[in-house]
Order: C-alpha cells, then sequence, then structure tokens
C-alpha cells in the first residue's frame, strides 16, 4: 500500500509537470506541431507506469509526459488516450470495452479478446512494456481456441505507442477456422471529422447518426445519406469498403480533428506487411464512418473463405501480428491540419527504417539479427522472345505450396518486394523458415515459382543469381483484351448515377470504380441485348465493361449475360489453338465458353468458383485465376469467327467475373488446314 500511495503521487506530479508544460505551448512555446511534440521530448520525461486497484474499475496507466495511456487490468483493451489538453482522444461515450480494442471472428462467432491476466514484462525509465494475456480454457466453447497475448509498449520520448499481438496455440486445441484477426479504434465523435488514407482518398467524412437517418441500399454496408446534420453530405452514398486498399499501400491511415483551433491527429501505421494475410495486392478495410479507425491483419475480404486461417485439429501454431504503431500528432492552428497527414507519412518512413524493432520483449519476435537476406535477378523469356529483365516483378516468401498459393496463404508470414527495371531484387528481414519463393511480372501471365523450397537461417544470406520465368504460353498472339496485371482497371468503368456518389471520386477516373451502382450501368448500356467485342474495330478501354455482371430484368430479376468477341481469321492452322483466360475477381459466379455456336454443352468451363463479392465493395480485383484452354483448330474457321462468354448464375446481381485479360493465341506451327 505504501508503495502504490508513492507511485501515485509521483504519477500526479508528473500529470502536473505535463500540464504546465502544455500551458507553457499554449501562451507561445511554439509555431510548429512538430516542435510541440519534440520539445516535450527534449525534457526527456520518463516513462511512468501505475498500477490502480480500484475495485470498480481497475487500470494500467502508463504515460511518458506526451500521452498517457489507461488500460483495463487484466482486460487489456483500452479506455482512455490523454494527449494535447483532450482528457481522451477516444470516444468516452462508449462502454469502455467499445474504445480501443482486438477482436477476432472463429466460425461464426465474434469475439473481443480480454485478457484474464496482467504482467509488467519490462519497466525502466526509457521503456515499460505490459502484456495481457488470455489463456483459452477447454470448458470454454464460446472463445477462439488459441492463447492470446496482447501487448502495448511506450517509450521515452515517442508521441505514441506500439502494440502487438501473440498467437500461441499448442498441441491437443481442437479445429477452428478463423477469418479476421484485428485491431481496433475509435475516436472521439465530436472531435476527429477528416479522415485520410493516402493522398487522394481523404476527406472530411459525415457522422455514425447519419447512416442510421439514411436509406439502406441493396448491400447492407452502403447507405444513401437522406437527412445528414450537415447538408454538404446529403445525396451521398457512405460505405466503407470504398475506403479499402491493398496490403502494399495499406501502411498509414487515422482521423484528424480538422474544426479544432489546433488540430490533433490519430493514425494507425503499418511498417510492415509481414504479418497480414494475402500477399501484397490483398485489399483490405482501413478507416470509415464512426470514426472507426482499423488495422486489419487476417480477413476474408476480396478473397472469400479460402483465405481464412484453418487449424485442424490438434494442430500447434504460433505467429507475431504487429507491432503497429499508433501515432499523435498535433497542428498549432485549423489552417495547418492537413500537414498533420504529411507528418504522420514522415512518421511512416522512419517506422518503415527501423523495422523489425531491436527493443520488442517476446522472444516469439524475431529481431534484426536473427533474420536472413534472399536476392537474386529475375527474367522473363515469353515463348520464342528473348529473355527480359522482370522490371517491377512482385517477388515474395510464403509458406511452401504450388505457384500462386500466396494470394490465399493466412498461417504464415510472407515478404514481398518489387524488383527493380534491371530485374534484380533482395528481400531483407526475414524470419528463420522454411519457404517457397513465388513471383508474378505485370505485363505477363501466371505465376512463377522457385524450383526448391528455400530455407532461412538467423544470419542466412542466400544469392539465387539469374531466375528465368517462363509464363504459359502455347503459340504467337493472334489477339488480346487488356493488361496483364491482375486488375479490370484498365476497362471501361461507367460514370455512377447522379444520385448515388460519393464526392471524393466524382472527378477521380482512376479510383471511380469505387462508386456505388456503377454494375447496374451494364443493363442501361445492354438492356437487351449483351456485349460484342470486335477485335481489331473495338477499344477494351471503352467498349469492354469491366465487370461481367447478370442483367437486371425486374424487380430483384436478374439473367445471365453472354459476351461475344468476334474476330477474323485470314486461315485456319492444323492443330491446338489457346485461350488464356485471366480472371481479376469471381464472386460464386462461372464462365462458360464456347467457339461459334452456342449449345447445351459449353466447350469450356471455369466452373463455379470464388467468393472475393470484389464488386459490390469496389474492388477492381480479388483473387487471381488463369485457364488455359485449348481450342482444336476444328472449333474455328477461315473468315469471321465469335468466342462467346457467359456468365450463367444470376441468383444475385453480385454473382459476376472481373475480366483481367484475354488472349487467343495460334498453334505453334504454320501448316494450314
Amino acid at each position: 500500500m505504501k508503495m502504490g500511495r508513492a507511485m501515485s503521487k509521483k504519477f500526479q506530479l508528473f500529470l502536473w509537470f505535463r500540464m504546465a508544460l502544455q500551458l507553457c505551448f499554449m501562451f507561445g512555446a511554439s509555431s510548429e506541431h512538430i516542435s510541440f511534440r519534440r520539445s516535450l521530448s527534449n525534457v526527456q520525461s520518463p516513462v511512468t507506469i501505475v498500477i490502480n486497484q480500484i475495485q470498480s474499475s481497475p487500470q494500467v496507466v502508463i504515460s511518458n509526459g506526451i500521452f498517457t495511456l489507461t488500460l483495463a487490468n487484466p482486460g487489456g483493451y483500452i479506455t482512455g488516450i490523454s494527449y494535447s489538453g483532450i482528457e481522451n482522444v477516444l470516444e468516452g461515450g462508449n462502454e469502455d470495452i467499445d474504445r480501443g480494442y482486438f477482436d477476432v471472428v472463429f466460425g461464426k462467432t465474434f469475439q473481443r479478446v480480454h485478457g484474464t491476466s496482467f504482467t509488467v514484462i519490462t519497466r525502466n525509465e526509457n521503456i515499460v512494456e505490459v502484456s495481457f494475456l488470455r489463456k483459452w480454457q477447454p470448458s470454454d466453447s464460446s472463445s477462439v481456441p488459441i492463447n492470446i497475448d496482447q501487448r502495448y509498449i511506450v517509450r521515452k520520448g515517442d508521441s505514441g505507442f506500439y502494440t502487438y499481438v501473440i498467437f500461441d496455440r499448442p498441441t491437443g486445441f481442437p479445429a477452428i477456422s478463423v477469418s479476421q484477426i484485428r485491431t481496433v479504434f475509435k475516436p472521439k465523435e465530436s472531435l476527429f471529422n477528416y479522415m485520410a488514407v493516402s493522398d487522394i482518398i481523404q476527406r472530411k467524412m459525415p457522422e455514425m447518426k447519419d447512416r442510421e437517418t439514411g436509406q439502406p441500399l441493396a448491400f447492407p454496408e452502403a447507405v444513401l445519406l437522406t437527412n445528414p446534420s450537415d447538408s454538404q453530405f446529403k445525396g451521398e452514398v457512405d460505405d466503407k469498403y470504398q475506403y479499402s486498399t491493398e496490403n502494399q499501400y495499406n501502411q498509414v491511415n487515422g482521423w484528424i480533428t480538422a474544426d479544432s483551433e489546433k488540430p490533433v491527429g490519430f493514425w494507425i501505421i503499418t511498417p510492415s506487411n509481414e504479418f497480414r494475410n494475402g500477399g501484397p495486392v490483398k485489399q483490405d478495410l482501413t478507416s470509415h464512418v464512426g470514426p472507426i479507425c482499423l488495422s486489419m491483419f487476417v480477413s476474408t475480404h476480396y478473397a472469400g473463405k479460402t483465405v481464412a486461417i484453418e487449424l485442424k485439429e490438434g494442430e500447434a501454431y504460433k505467429k507475431v501480428f504487429g507491432p503497429i504503431f499508433i501515432y499523435l500528432n498535433s497542428a498549432p492552428s485549423k489552417d495547418k491540419f492537413k500537414s498533420l497527414w504529411t507528418d504522420a507519412k514522415q512518421k511512416l518512413a522512419n517506422e518503415v527504417k527501423s523495422w523489425p524493432y531491436n527493443f520488442i520483449q517476446s522472444k516469439d519476435f524475431i529481431p534484426p539479427n536473427q533474420r536472413g537476406t534472399l536476392s537474386g535477378h529475375l527474367q522473363v523469356k515469353d515463348g520464342a522472345n528473348k529473355p527480359q529483365n522482370a522490371n517491377n516483378a512482385y517477388i515474395g516468401l510464403a509458406l511452401p505450396g504450388p505457384a500462386g498459393s500466396w494470394q490465399s496463404e493466412s498461417k504464415g508470414y510472407q515478404f514481398w518486394i518489387r524488383s527493380d527495371q534491371n530485374g534484380n531484387f533482395l528481400i531483407n528481414n526475414i524470419v528463420p523458415g522454411t519457404y517457397n519463393l513465388f513471383a508474378w511480372v505485370p505485363g505477363y501471365i501466371g505465376d512463377y515459382i522457385y524450383k526448391d523450397q528455400i530455407t532461412i537461417k538467423p544470419g542466412s544470406k542466400i544469392n539465387l543469381n539469374s531466375l528465368v520465368y517462363n509464363p504459359p504460353r502455347n503459340g504467337p498472339t493472334l489477339w488480346e483484351i487488356g493488361i496483364p496485371d491482375r486488375s479490370a482497371g484498365e476497362f471501361y468503368v461507367p460514370n455512377p448515377y447522379p444520385n448515388l456518389i460519393n464526392k471524393l471520386y466524382v472527378n477521380d477516373n482512376k479510383d471511380r470504380y469505387r462508386q456505388y451502382g456503377i454494375w447496374n450501368r451494364y443493363t442501361d448500356l445492354y438492356p437487351k441485348t449483351d456485349l460484342v467485342y470486335k477485335v481489331g474495330v473495338n477499344d477494351w478501354k471503352k467498349d469492354w465493361f469491366f465487370a461481367h455482371v447478370p442483367r437486371i430484368v425486374g424487380n430483384k430479376t436478374f439473367q445471365a449475360t453472354t459476351w461475344s468477341v468476334v474476330f477474323k481469321l485470314d486461315s485456319v492452322v492444323r492443330g491446338n489453338y489457346t485461350l488464356q483466360l485471366a480472371l481479376a475477381s469471381a464472386s460464386n459466379a462461372e464462365v462458360q465458353v464456347w467457339f461459334n455456336k452456342v449449345s447445351a454443352n459449353p466447350f469450356f468451363t471455369t466452373k463455379r468458383i470464388g467468393d472475393d463479392n470484389a464488386v459490390p465493395r469496389h474492388g477492381i480485383h480479388g483473387l487471381y485465376w488463369l485457364f488455359t484452354i485449348e481450342v482444336p483448330s476444328i472449333n474455328l474457321v477461315k473468315g469471321i469467327n465469335t468466342v462467346y462468354l457467359r456468365q450463367p448464375r444470376f441468383q444475385s446481381l453480385f454473382q459476376a467475373v472481373l475480366y483481367d485479360y484475354i488472349r487467343l493465341e495460334s498453334p505453334p506451327t504454320t501448316l494450314n488446314v
């Protein structure tokens, strides 16, 4: 008790000192927001921790003179963050468990994970790391059968804190499917009104209550704002999926108190994607109306259940998710609020340089001196062409599996980089383990996989020297539609309906696909007959609709659609032609293919594939599919030919495919029929 009172007095003195510093600043101690942060750092205030055993609300309070972090004990969820004169930057009107928390979805169960035991891992004037552990009990069938350890780190001089989670599952646990793992923050609603996800995707946002009074649309997350508190949002569609982004770009997102006299920013910074699922182009949520700020570690968004973590009965599993950095910054005046985004990006750059961190106390987080590197040089040899350097290729390590398996892999770590213009690559900071080396090259179809598995040991430096990728090809190109880049973004994306817009994307042709309802434009353009594309006449940038969707024929009634590709052959060569059919997404859909005549049985079918939901979630791609279809020359004729592409499933408007690239190749011979 004496020690507790002593700590309490010390903490009170510290808070008084911090308040005095803030008052000094209010009266002219600084003209720039970064100066405020740095001046506090220069004071070299020690990191303090107070373990408050108040019976009604036991807490752990950690402070470093810049901010104060309050955690429930032993639950581990965040009840408060005090910063820059704001008593709590999180929504104090929410229940304690609904401000900053960690959650998991397994099977059909959503669970906010709360610790059951608290431990101080490290405590000194420079750093405090604490642990909130929840061990699974066989008697608790409602909890995910994994031991989960939530960690928080506060360091001297940092304007923010680190958090990470350790999953530890020994042998003997029951089978489980985990479809979502994330950390959630809910900043104060009355203050945070400006959201930033990228240099382009940032704006003032409507409020949660505006959604509650709005009109629900065809997809449950989308709401038409009919009576918003701020009239500027009237007639807009709000949908959290309109702000999704790929893992490779999802590194910093957050909110700003743009209307405050001295604006404050709240940011989630993710310095590495190694612990996220699905690879670099996997898409996921960021921030959205609430205000809500997310760090998604694992999800099935834009991919479906195939990317869930499937753990068999008795299977052991261990992985560290994070650390991520929760960053707080402030600006000296209202007109400077956008500088907080610039500053957050600079902080991200600094965190990336520091990765992997050397101050993490868990033995399960591998420090930099125990990691390895892998280097090499990748070329592409496409058919009879000379090898070309794989410029800007995606090259990465993931758990062993067949070519392309990385995009649905969620259990292990992944390490990805882009090659330089000469095809050279260097992957640093690889966690020891056994991997396959995967790659794919924009401009070429298919997936590369290195012939042997690669074992990374602590400190190892492996050079694979020169590698050659031979993308699928059986003969010369006769015609092609699109660009093989695993996206439908190059195709025709129509203008949105004027009464169903998000103003952020009105003048943004690149992101026009994020607008709500553009899939309905197919019926407007083709009310009775389907798309016909004439090779050599039409332009796929203008004439190939971005999504192969059903036609709307009545109130919630849909119809299968059949697209046609018309082309001319001056002669038919004996042998097998090849149709390379690459899909950028599929959602409980199917592509049936015929040549020159539609009959009861298709020449080829993909069968029912995919669970991406990319179309209603405003994605221009999901999982990648490649089908190499051999076509005997007997199926083609001299003169005009037609390839029919039918999507026969129409129970839902969103049963759709997005094409990436289509190519017809002639046989490798030159004998005429």
